[in-house]
């Protein structure tokens, strides 16, 4: 297997690369959750106070449409709020996910990697410089160019913590 950064056709050359590491972290999250269990994707650690696959995942989505339609220079639907946020519940964490199978929420971030592709497709690489705002109160800028790479990130990132969630779910399966 060849492992590259080449952008897509249709996308000016840094865009296409920014885009193919959203695209290669998306293949990677599908490849590290492959073939989990309900139970396994709503574990919540060995002491049930960490975050599950399915909160992080809906999360990873959440935080990539927010920076979708910021990149458009557009607000976020209400209905993207309802179905995936807020960013954080009135206990500062992450909602609650329930009842939605690996699938649902897989097929529903390949719709998200699509919008993203979209979006990436009507940027040139001098969009990139655009400067944009993020946080609770918009009181962070950033560059589209930076945005782009925090979608990637940011996915990745969250990776790291659901590995941690098997390696215990495996243990807490040995153990009874």
């Amino acid at each position: 297997m060849l492992y590259d950064l080449k952008g897509d056709a249709s996308m000016s050359s840094t865009v296409g690369i920014l885009y193919s590491a959203v695209r290669e972290n998306h293949q990677r999250l599908q490849l590290i959750t492959d073939g989990m269990s309900q139970d396994e994707l709503e574990y919540k650690g060995p002491d049930s106070n960490f975050n599950s696959t399915a909160q992080l995942i809906n999360h990873i989505m959440y935080v990539d449409f927010n920076w979708i339609f910021r990149i458009k220079e557009q607000p976020l639907p209400t209905s993207l709020e309802k179905q995936y946020g807020p960013m954080l519940d009135v206990n500062n964490r992450l909602p609650k996910v329930k009842d939605m199978s690996l699938e649902s929420l897989m097929c529903e971030y390949e719709s998200v990697l699509t919008m993203v592709k979209d979006t990436c497709e009507q940027l040139t690489d001098p969009d990139l410089d655009r400067v944009v705002t993020f946080g609770r109160n918009n009181e962070n800028q950033a560059t589209i160019r930076w945005g782009l790479w925090h979608i990637a990130d940011h996915n990745r990132y969250h990776q790291a913590h659901i590995n941690q969630l098997r390696k215990w779910y495996g243990e807490d399966l040995c153990e009874n």
